[in-house]
């Protein structure tokens, strides 16, 4: 800090009572000697006047309790010095004595208007010096860094203006612990106070944990979005009971350093997200380039696997096996590679919906057929209300969604147990659900399903990748929709996504 000068000193004096005192007896008896010599030139009216002015000056300069101790020796030595008889306090007039009162009342009031004035200017100058030093501290805040940086400035500026130990605890990330940050230096603490300072969000004081050596004084961090901490304070013990001054003046200071504090939060927060984002989109298009560069070798690796079987004469039964084995992975691989295709194309926007109002039993009826041998093993039995009205989608991307959950139904429940998939209207929005028989998911890997190259059991010994609910995430989001997971209360999986119903055109019948 630039100001080392301690927000504690509010009078910049250094002049004692007892000092006070002596000089403004010589103030008085000084004028009493200047005026002495000037008694045949000046009337008594005007010796009143430099009186006045003694009483005037001593309370600018000392203060009130000195003006008033002037005001009375300025009468008494007028009095004594200059009113006949002199040398003595009798008066032979006793109009001096309405000219006693009328000094000594001026002087008063003149003493207590100067010593006010006097006073409200050192406040002025308080204020001043306490705004100045609080838009130092304010700047430093503003170059931080890391929160050490923050704790390490604030810890300064409390030492050096307040003559104060602090710390700052933090709640820890996991557990809302308290906890100290950068621990040099700081008071020993009553973490049960701070806690309730951070609970109630309200200043928390001590008296008796501060006669055992513990800091007295808690201050909640309160910022605009929430509590980010507490301030902990203990004073010297040659400084005296903090004043109501002080106590706002630390308030203000913990409200500073919270806004630093939330600052810091934001910063590294949009810097986890940019990393985030911008991993994303490499990691998009790494995936976008292999799968587009392995698209071609693998539709001719199936290619060449089927031909294998037009070869005359025939191959022998082992080498046709063989053939039909590369066929297979070779055809897993493919889908694998659209799928990481489609993936990138999703995340980076490229795919354009084609929306058309039609009924959704029509894309159901198309993805069944579509898996075919798939689904041998596994009835699927259909609920699809008479009332369901239009809805307005991409018939192929929805048909790769249903595709995706029946084939995954299928894939975990046993041989033989049936999938229901069902269809029904909610507000705004048709939910159309697909349930199995089967283990169920992972409760501690629910809220991961939907992220890519994530599978409900990871150790399975089933084919696959990963991203089959993440692409049905990607289309159902981009049609205004959503999608969870959960299980049935009865066993069983259960996958449901939402459509918006919109507003479906009106349909003209034919006149006859």
């Amino acid at each position: 800090m630039e100001n080392n000068a301690s927000l504690l000193d509010e009078s910049p004096e250094r002049i004692t009572p007892k000092q006070g005192w002596v000089l403004t007896i010589l103030a008085c008896v000084g004028t009493t000697i200047i005026a002495t010599p000037l008694l045949g030139y000046l009337d008594l009216a005007n010796i009143v006047m430099l009186f006045l002015l003694t009483v005037l000056l001593v309370a600018v300069k000392l203060g009130r309790n000195a003006a008033i101790l002037a005001s009375i020796l300025s009468v008494l030595l007028f009095d004594i010095f200059f009113v006949p008889p002199r040398f003595s306090l009798a008066v032979s007039n006793i109009q001096y004595l309405v000219t006693f009162a009328v000094m000594l009342v001026t002087a008063l009031i003149t003493a207590h208007l100067a010593a006010g004035l006097r006073q409200r200017a050192r406040e002025s100058q308080s204020r001043e010096k306490r705004t100045q030093a609080l838009y130092q501290f304010a700047r430093e805040l503003a170059g931080t860094l890391t929160t050490e940086q923050v704790v390490e400035i604030s810890r300064s500026f409390i030492k050096t203006q307040l003559n104060a130990q602090s710390a700052v605890l933090m709640p820890h990330p996991e557990n809302e612990r308290l906890m100290v940050v950068s621990s040099s230096e700081s008071p020993l603490l009553e973490m049960h106070l701070a806690q309730v300072a951070l609970k109630s969000g309200q200043l928390v004081r001590s008296d008796e944990v501060g006669g055992m050596g513990y800091a007295p004084l808690y201050l909640p961090l309160r910022a605009s979005m929430r509590i980010r901490g507490v301030l902990a304070i203990r004073f010297a013990d040659d400084v005296a009971e903090p004043s109501s001054e002080t106590t706002s003046l630390l308030e203000t200071l913990a409200s500073l350093i919270a806004v630093a504090v939330e600052r810091l939060h934001y910063v590294d927060v949009a810097q986890a997200s940019e990393v985030k984002m911008l991993t994303e989109r490499l990691r998009s298009s790494i995936l976008s380039a292999l799968s587009h560069d392995l698209r071609t070798p693998l539709t001719a690796m199936v290619g060449l696997a089927d031909s294998l079987f037009l070869i005359k004469p025939a191959l022998p039964a082992t080498a046709l096996e063989t053939a039909q084995a590369l066929h297979e992975q070779a055809d897993r691989l493919a889908g694998l590679v659209g799928n990481l295709l489609d993936m990138a194309r999703l995340n980076a926007g490229e795919v354009t919906l084609r929306r058309e109002w039609q009924p959704l039993e029509e894309v159901v009826g198309a993805g069944i057929k579509l898996l075919g041998s798939a689904l041998a093993s596994h009835p699927v039995k259909v609920e699809l209300p008479r009332d369901l009205p239009l809805l307005e989608f991409d018939a192929v991307l929805i048909e790769r969604v249903l595709c995706n959950l029946l084939e995954n139904a299928a894939k975990y429940s046993p041989d033989g147990t049936p999938l229901l998939l069902a269809a029904e209207q909610e507000m705004d929005v048709v939910r159309v659900s697909i349930s199995d028989h089967g283990p169920g998911f992972p409760a501690k890997r629910r809220d991961d399903l939907f992220k890519m190259f994530v599978r409900g059991e990871s150790e399975s010994g089933k084919p696959g990748t990963g991203l089959g609910l993440a692409i049905c995430k990607a289309i159902v989001e981009a049609h205004g929709g959503t999608i969870t997971a959960d299980n049935r209360p009865d066993g069983g999986a259960c996958v449901s996504f939402t459509l918006p119903k919109g507003v479906p055109p009106v349909v003209e019948e034919e006149l006859a």
